[in-house]
């Protein structure tokens, strides 16, 4: 319909919890075979500004006019240097419960929450990375070729003007 809008998911990745399941009812097709076409659709397209790693922070104004403030937490990685190779994700010794998998599985302190997370970048955990919390290893910065690392990220808050619907 020609509208922009903005997209803010607090998980590094979009696709929510039809992510994480097999199948679907009732056809018993698999869900991000479904799904994983349309996450691409999405970010990709022209009207929509994905903003993952991020939360609402604050909501003032009304309709058409909200004024919204955003989130952004730091991934640690440059977003549009990382091709989500994984080479960092394989050097890194840290290993963690998977969000993702419902702690049934381990995840590394650099990772991608799904195969095919979208977008495809890297994040670095804050709280298990042992070079933000005791800096020391920082595997993922010498294994990284194409320098995405970036340990001095901030969180920075966006501010988003002229909004005219939330959802």
């Amino acid at each position: 319909k020609g509208i922009h809008v903005y997209l803010v998911e607090r998980e590094p990745s979009i696709g929510g919890r039809m992510a994480q399941l097999d199948k679907t009812f009732p056809t018993n097709d698999c869900s991000i075979c479904i799904l994983a076409p349309k996450m691409a659709d999405c970010f990709s397209h022209p009207n929509i500004d994905v903003l993952t790693y991020s939360e609402l922070l604050e909501l003032n104004g009304e309709a058409p006019n909200f004024e919204a403030k955003v989130l952004k937490k730091a991934r640690y990685v440059d977003e549009n240097k990382c091709t989500g190779c994984l080479e960092c994700v394989e050097k890194c010794p840290t290993k963690v419960p998977s969000e993702f998998d419902m702690g049934l599985g381990m995840r590394k302190a650099i990772y991608l929450p799904f195969m095919q997370a979208v977008p495809r970048v890297v994040t670095i955990d804050r709280e298990h990375c042992l070079k933000l919390t005791k800096d020391k290893c920082g595997l993922c910065e010498k294994t990284c070729r194409r320098g995405a690392i970036d340990y001095s990220q901030k969180d920075e808050t966006l501010v988003l003007k002229d909004i005219a619907a939330v959802i």
